[in-house]
């Protein structure tokens, strides 16, 4: 059964209502031009991203770092000299505090995974608030090794090291979760509608759903990232008003020469534009804009899609703090918040085939603390 489907629990404890700590995960973002090289130095020196030898890794990340140093500059100079991620981060605690305040007691904070505030800062603010439950929510839908594996292997380490007890929740993925898929759809559908309306009747249109790419060897060695992709793009267009319309899943963001997950974003932009298509680009693996959507959707992409003889470029909102996606995430956290202290994804278990062996279930073969400093990933 549904988590979310199960009747509201008494979330009564001692006639109080629950103290609890929503802590929110995401990457990420330098917040001016100087925090460019460290974050890129954070960034790469994590052995979840660059899967080397330990003694190859502080060597390869500075030489990666240094040359990525002068793009990733200008790309945050066009969005202003840093990233939006932070603002909009706590635009969205702040908006799911105010949804959450009418059942809990309640405070978020956020951990970021490669600039400030880090798990560290995080886990001691928790510490200092002394909340009766801990709820891990990570803001990526899809569960990656590279993404919520490495932002949760960070928060226990922080967690131990600040000495934070406490009764503690994870939620791993949500990709499956039909209310958020239902926001999204609707958001999409504003777009497609808007391109439809902008586009001479007889110009064929082309959804692409992007997503940010991965090495083709981590989804080969049993992340699920891509299948959760997948199956979330599917639950997506099950919402929409025309379920079968033309509409292909790429990847974006490829960061290094070994093969990436395929088609990229960029050979389907250049495709549509030889078949003549139009293209809405819809943002699939991200819930708030950053340098990815901004920069390479918003402008580079667009580009080549005008070089490319695409004749109507469109890109989809994502959801940021939009009301209809911080309710869903509100009863996503309730639904998580009643499953009880442990691991648990928006169908409750484990939502990942058998194949996909760093699933979280998987990895941990479902034995968790209740009380714990964070639950293992």
């Amino acid at each position: 059964m549904d988590v979310l489907s199960r009747e509201p629990a008494d979330l009564v404890i001692e006639g109080r209502r629950p103290k609890v700590a929503v802590v929110l995960f995401n990457l990420g973002g330098p917040d001016n031009q100087e925090a460019v090289k460290p974050f890129l130095l954070n960034l790469f020196t994590d052995p979840a991203i660059l899967r080397v030898p330990p003694f190859i890794r502080p060597f390869l990340a500075r030489l990666i770092a240094y040359r990525r140093v002068p793009a990733a500059r200008e790309n945050y100079r066009l969005m202003g000299g840093g990233s939006p991620l932070l603002p909009l981060t706590e635009k969205q605690a702040h908006a799911l505090e105010a949804d959450l305040r009418r059942d809990w007691d309640v405070k978020c904070f956020i951990a970021m995974r490669y600039w400030h505030p880090f798990s560290e800062a995080a886990a001691r603010a928790v510490r200092d608030w002394q909340p009766d439950e801990v709820l891990l929510l990570p803001l990526y839908p899809h569960f990656s090794t590279t993404t919520t594996g490495s932002s949760l292997t960070a928060w226990r380490e922080a967690a131990a090291r600040v000495g934070l007890v406490a009764n503690t929740t994870t939620l791993c993925c949500w990709f499956n979760d039909d209310r958020i898929a239902a926001n999204a759809a609707a958001i999409l559908q504003d777009t497609i509608d808007a391109a439809r309306a902008a586009l001479p009747p007889d110009v064929p249109l082309r959804i692409l759903f992007s997503a940010h790419g991965l090495p083709q060897t981590i989804v080969d060695r049993g992340d699920p990232y891509q299948f959760q992709i997948e199956a979330y793009v599917a639950s997506l267009r099950r919402y929409l008003r025309d379920p079968e319309a033309d509409g292909v899943v790429c990847y974006q963001s490829r960061a290094t020469p070994q093969k990436w997950l395929g088609p990229s974003t960029d050979e389907a932009v250049v495709a549509a534009g030889r078949d003549g298509c139009a293209v809405v680009v819809v943002p699939v693996a991200f819930v708030s804009d950053h340098s990815e959507t901004l920069v390479e959707l918003d402008m580079e992409y667009r580009e080549l899609a005008h070089n490319s003889g695409v004749p109507g470029y469109f890109r989809a909102p994502v959801q940021n703090d939009d009301p209809g996606f911080i309710a869903a995430l509100g009863q996503l956290a309730r639904a998580a918040q009643r499953h009880g202290a442990g691991l648990c994804s928006a169908s409750s278990g484990r939502a990942c085939p058998a194949p996909h062996r760093d699933c979280p279930f998987a990895r941990a073969g479902q034995a968790f603390s209740a009380r714990t400093v964070a639950t293992v990933c």
